[in-house]
């Protein structure tokens, strides 16, 4: 199973049309796909399970937001003063 997200997640193209986000205002969508990773790679490394299925995640956010906004989330990320709770 993990060969199989593996190999969708290596051929993704764009992001999917998100029915929960109809509007043209994208931002909590962007928050939601960055904090989903998040959580996902630190649930995934406690329970030690494989990283590779957040990559979605990943891609989606950084397919969709601003490349600002998520070096800035970044930062804040490595300083610890993320304001996101995971």
């Amino acid at each position: 199973m993990a060969e199989d997200i593996k190999t969708k997640i290596k051929n993704y193209q764009a992001a999917p049309f998100d029915t929960r986000f109809p509007n043209q205002n994208q931002t909590w969508n962007y928050w939601l796909n960055y904090l989903g990773f998040h959580y996902c790679e630190k649930t995934m490394t406690a329970k030690r399970g494989d990283v590779s299925v957040c990559k979605w995640y990943q891609s989606t956010y950084q397919s969709l937001c601003p490349i600002s906004w998520v070096s800035a989330w970044d930062d804040h990320w490595a300083e610890g003063t993320f304001p996101g709770k995971i």
